[in-house]
């Protein structure tokens, strides 16, 4: 397990440069161009900006990545605006069925939003692309989870032990995990396997659960990216993780799980003649009201199919 390992980039590498170079009280002035610099990044670049500076390698078993700063506080407080009065209970998949079933094992709650919800998803959608290398129509669309006191997440695993959830997309290769908000105590994100759980020091901040492998604060604007496969696309028993009980406060965040091949199906190939549902849990989605609380993604629009159409029928046939 190492800590603190920046990883190299250009911009690093001009502000050392300039910082050397300076033969005046330069440096002041060299940090305020990089800064000027990121912010303009953010403004012209589609994705909101890509800064591999704030990119922390946290272990290598499993393969866990820290990104400082990864969304604005604006974007985290407009993610929360778009679910909150969304929210129901959240599910997990039946190791047996692959179908999404209530348990105890999860007590958080939570909604997906479509990919082309709005320019701020959008944008989003395209950072997490650019910053995992993974293509976007491998990922799933974003969740967003509300814990409040007491609720947590057992540890567990993001690929998939069925069949059926590995027909498309096949396993979940990776997954981005963003802080909504900053948590009081508790919330942690821990993987009891994690190869450096003896190792990280922790003091009283930390809660009880954190304590039982390496674990990660939710900070705003963070976010967290790891694999739940190995290189070569084992499934990585290292990736075990949970989401610790919130102590004071409450706890949101946006997962994005993605996948080995592509999750949904390319917009040429569907007609808005097919009465056929993308996902194998739309029925299950449709069942609790995600019909009508998440319709841009379920049913569609003019512009952009849906892709529970015959669950929520929408559709002629």
């Amino acid at each position: 397990m190492a800590s603190g390992i920046r990883l190299p980039s250009f911009s690093l590498a001009v502000l050392l440069f300039l910082l050397l170079s300076a033969s005046s009280p330069r440096p002041s002035h060299a940090k305020i161009e990089i800064e000027l610099w990121r912010g303009e990044q953010r403004k012209t670049d589609p994705s909101g900006g890509f800064d591999p500076t704030r990119v922390t390698q946290l272990s290598w078993q499993p393969r866990a990545f820290l990104y400082e700063g990864f969304l604005t506080h604006e974007e985290c407080d407009h993610l929360i605006k778009l679910a909150k009065d969304k929210l129901e209970k959240s599910m997990v998949a039946d190791k047996d069925s692959g179908k999404s079933i209530m348990s105890e094992v999860r007590t958080s709650s939570g909604m997906f939003l479509s990919k082309r919800q709005d320019e701020i998803v959008a944008r989003i959608e395209k950072r997490i692309a650019a910053w995992t290398f993974l293509p976007d129509e491998n990922g799933e669309s974003i969740q967003i989870l509300h814990y409040e006191h007491g609720q947590k997440y057992e540890p567990h695993f993001d690929y998939f032990h069925d069949k059926a959830n590995q027909e498309v997309g096949g396993h979940r290769i990776a997954t981005v995990l963003m802080y909504l908000s900053d948590v009081q105590k508790g919330g942690e994100t821990v993987f009891p396997n994690a190869e450096g759980k003896h190792s990280q020091v922790k003091d009283d901040t930390w809660s009880e659960c954190a304590r039982s492998g390496y674990a990660v604060k939710p900070k705003k604007g963070d976010a967290l990216l790891f694999f739940s496969l190995r290189p070569d696309a084992t499934t990585d028993e290292y990736s075990l993780h949970g989401s610790c009980p919130v102590i004071d406060g409450e706890k949101w965040s946006a997962t994005k799980w993605i996948h080995v091949r592509s999750f949904e199906l390319p917009e040429k190939h569907r007609s808005s003649e097919d009465c056929v549902d993308d996902d194998a849990l739309c029925p299950q989605w449709a069942a609790v009201g995600e019909c009508e609380k998440n319709p841009l993604y379920m049913k569609g629009s003019k512009g952009s199919l849906g892709f529970c159409r015959k669950s929520c029928k929408v559709c002629k046939s």
